[in-house]
């Protein structure tokens, strides 16, 4: 990417980032400290009991992090000073009103000072509870778009969605905006306000008839599920999310709003190094199971692009975005993705993970070498459901005989 237009942008600026402890969140902390190491602030949004709590979360969890260390090697022992001079720990919650900042002094001040806003909070289980993936992933839209009109030098405000909310979708994706009071399918009316109050209600009737904390759970799991799919959405997670991009898209001409849709995101290509990564996301799953052999059996075509992307290029579009992203209204949503310009079939998917576990085998709890095989691949669930007759049914059954 080009640099100096990002440099140019960040120069001086205060910069509020939400989520400052997820994945992506800290690639672009490190990035941009890296690439305009005269930012005036970096506010990271965290969520702590107390300030010393928040501080202690930022240093071990961004600030102790292997990505640090070409910044750590610049700076050699005045690096933690230089970081904590820029980077300031902010006790809040996206679910709640005022971005959940109990400090009003601290408040006011990043209200004076911010002039970007990332938002990047969210919680992405695909299953989550329906009232905690309202909060976070739709209120906390609200109460960033909130916190953001008040501030009085702001100039973008950057929203982080997901191009999941396009997941039932063929062909090239169009960047158009969702809009409140219409289902994915254009058959419902959706109506925001009141599906908080449905979660609100229903969590309400769960307590009072004393249901135990893991039936709530469970409840508002089912009903997360089953709001979603009434309205032409997969899950939870991306029907909250879809639902925080229609609050957005409704301040549009008013605030300076971009929302960036990245793909399924996976480590790093390039920077700060080639295969960083933290947690078992998106594509992982598969080859984990591969390396240490659990995934025998694979239902799909083959033939299919997966729309991954690295997370070190989501970054770097967001940073594009906050560089070049024309003043006052303009369209407002970028989707990062890769399969239309680089494609990743399957097929192609599954020879590179058994060829990288066969150069480097997984080594299991008993020291062993672990071999890996092709997994079978069925076209369809039927096919895969005599498979699994004929190596687990049947085989059980003639030995219960």
């Amino acid at each position: 990417m080009e640099h100096d237009g990002v440099t140019e942008r960040l120069l001086n600026r205060t910069v509020l980032i939400t989520g400052a402890t997820g994945f992506i969140a800290k690639l672009l902390v490190e990035k941009i400290l890296r690439l305009q190491p005269r930012v005036k602030r970096l506010y990271l949004l965290v969520r702590a009991g107390d300030q010393v709590s928040a501080e202690k979360r930022v240093e071990s969890e961004i600030l102790q992090l292997q990505i640090f260390e070409s910044l750590q090697e610049k700076y050699e022992t005045n690096f933690s000073s230089w970081f904590w001079a820029k980077v300031s720990p902010v006790v809040g919650d996206v679910s709640l009103k005022n971005l959940g900042i109990g400090n009003a002094d601290l408040a006011e001040d990043m209200v004076k000072e911010t002039n970007i806003i990332i938002h990047m909070a969210a919680t992405v289980n695909f299953r989550e509870r329906y009232d905690t993936a309202l909060a976070i992933n739709t209120m906390g839209v609200k109460h960033v778009i909130e916190f953001a009109s008040r501030c009085a030098k702001l100039e973008l405000v950057l929203l982080a969605s997901t191009a999941i909310v396009n997941l039932d979708k063929a062909g090239i994706m169009l960047e158009k905006p969702l809009h409140q009071y219409r289902s994915n399918d254009g058959r419902l009316d959706l109506d925001i306000s009141e599906e908080t109050a449905f979660a609100e209600a229903k969590l309400k009737e769960l307590v009072c008839s004393n249901a135990s904390e893991d039936t709530i759970r469970r409840t508002m799991k089912k009903i997360g599920t089953q709001r979603a799919l009434k309205f032409g959405w997969p899950n939870a997670y991306v029907f909250t999310k879809a639902m925080g991009e229609m609050l957005a898209y409704e301040h549009r001409s008013r605030l300076p709003i971009v929302i960036i849709r990245p793909t399924a995101t996976i480590s790093t290509w390039k920077e700060p190094f080639p295969g960083w990564i933290e947690g078992v996301n998106t594509i992982d799953t598969w080859v984990t199971n591969c390396g240490k052999g659990h995934m025998k059996f694979l239902v799909g075509d083959v033939a299919t692009a997966i729309d991954i992307v690295p997370a070190d290029i989501v970054v770097n579009a967001m940073l594009c975005i906050v560089s070049c992203h024309p003043q006052g209204p303009s369209d407002m949503i970028y989707h990062i993705g890769s399969s239309m310009r680089n494609p990743l079939k399957i097929s192609e998917l599954i020879h590179l993970i058994c060829r990288y576990f066969s150069e480097k085998p997984y080594i299991n709890a008993e020291g062993d070498l672990v071999k890996v095989k092709q997994p079978n691949v069925q076209s369809a669930m039927s096919s895969f459901y005599e498979l699994m007759d004929i190596h687990y049914k049947v085989p059980l059954q003639v030995g219960f005989d």
